[in-house]
C-alpha cells in the first residue's frame, strides 16, 4: 500500500486536480505581468510535464525558467504588481510569492552543470496556462532539465521515462545530447532505468542512441583515466558529504557553482 501520509506517494494522476481560486489566481496574474513585461520565460513544473506526458500533479508551484540575465527585470515587474521576491540562490533560483503560492524563476540546476540559455525559450511551445496564452519547454529540454534531480529526497527519473514515453520516443536525442554534453553517463542511466521499467518499449529509444551510448561507456571503462575527477557532489552533496569531508575528494560542485556565479549579471551576485 502506499504511503497516504506522503504527498509524494500519490501526487500524479491523470485527473486534472482543482486549484484553489486564490492559486490559480496568482498563477494567472504572473503569466500576465510576464507576458506584458516582455520578459522571455518558458513554464515548466507540473504543467509542461501535463503537456508532454498526460500527467498532472498537483503543485503549489509554477515554474518559469528563463536565462539569468532576465531574472532581474522579472523580478521588477512581479515586485512593481504586489509579489514579494527574493534570490535563495542566486546560481540558480529566484522566487516570487504570494498567498502561500510561489513562482519559482529557475536559471538552471542547482549545480550549476546545466544553464537555460535563449535556445531552451526558442524552442518552447505554445501552451494555455490559467487562461494566459504562454509557453511550456519542449520535451527536450524538460527531459535534460532532470537528469540531476537524483537526490535522496526526490528523483525525477520517473518523470523522464514518463516523457520518452509520452513522446514515444519521438524526441530530438541530438538536442538532449547536446545539453548533457560530457553527463551523457547519466542520461544513459536514466534510458537503462526507462528500459527497465517499460521493457516492452524499448524501442522508443533508437538503436542509433543505445549503441552510441553503449560504446561510449564500453571505452569509457576500458581506458580508465585514474586522474579524473570524483563528480558525486554533482549528483547529491549530501550523500557523498564523506568523499570530500572524511576522504580528502575534491569538491567539484562548490567550483561549478563558483564558475557560475563569476558569471551572473550584477544584480544577481551574491
Amino acid at each position: 500500500m502506499p504511503d497516504q501520509s506522503n504527498p509524494a506517494a500519490v501526487e500524479t494522476s491523470s485527473a486534472k486536480p482543482l486549484f484553489p481560486e486564490k492559486q490559480e489566481g496568482m498563477f494567472r496574474e504572473a503569466l500576465t505581468v510576464l507576458n506584458e513585461c516582455a520578459v522571455p520565460y518558458a513554464v515548466s513544473g507540473a504543467f509542461a510535464l501535463q503537456r508532454h506526458t498526460g500527467i498532472w500533479r498537483c503543485t503549489k508551484d509554477l515554474d518559469v525558467f528563463l536565462m539569468a540575465e532576465n531574472v532581474p527585470t522579472a523580478l521588477r515587474c512581479l515586485e512593481a504588481h504586489g509579489f514579494n521576491c527574493e534570490v535563495p540562490d542566486p546560481v540558480w533560483l529566484a522566487k516570487a510569492h504570494r498567498d502561500g503560492f510561489y513562482i519559482d524563476l529557475i536559471t538552471g540546476m542547482s549545480n550549476a552543470v546545466i544553464t537555460v540559455e535563449h535556445t531552451w525559450i526558442d524552442r518552447s511551445q505554445p501552451a494555455v496556462i490559467a487562461g494566459v496564452k504562454t509557453r511550456v519547454l519542449a520535451p527536450e529540454e524538460l527531459l535534460a532539465s532532470k537528469v540531476f534531480v537524483t537526490r535522496r529526497e526526490r528523483f525525477d527519473g520517473a518523470d523522464i521515462a514518463h516523457i520518452i514515453l509520452g513522446t514515444r520516443g519521438k524526441l530530438e536525442w541530438a538536442r538532449i545530447l547536446e545539453i548533457v554534453g560530457e553527463h551523457w553517463e547519466l542520461l544513459l542511466w536514466h534510458l537503462v532505468l526507462f528500459a527497465y521499467v517499460y521493457p516492452a518499449f524499448t524501442h522508443y529509444v533508437p538503436d542509433s542512441l543505445w549503441q552510441d551510448l553503449s560504446q561510449r561507456f564500453s571505452r569509457r571503462l576500458a581506458s580508465r583515466d585514474e586522474t579524473a575527477p570524483f563528480r558525486g557532489s554533482l549528483v547529491d552533496e549530501n550523500m557523498f558529504a564523506i568523499d570530500m569531508n572524511d576522504w580528502g575528494m575534491a569538491d567539484m560542485l562548490k567550483q561549478r557553482r563558483s564558475d557560475r556565479i563569476q558569471r551572473l549579471p550584477e544584480t544577481l551576485q551574491p
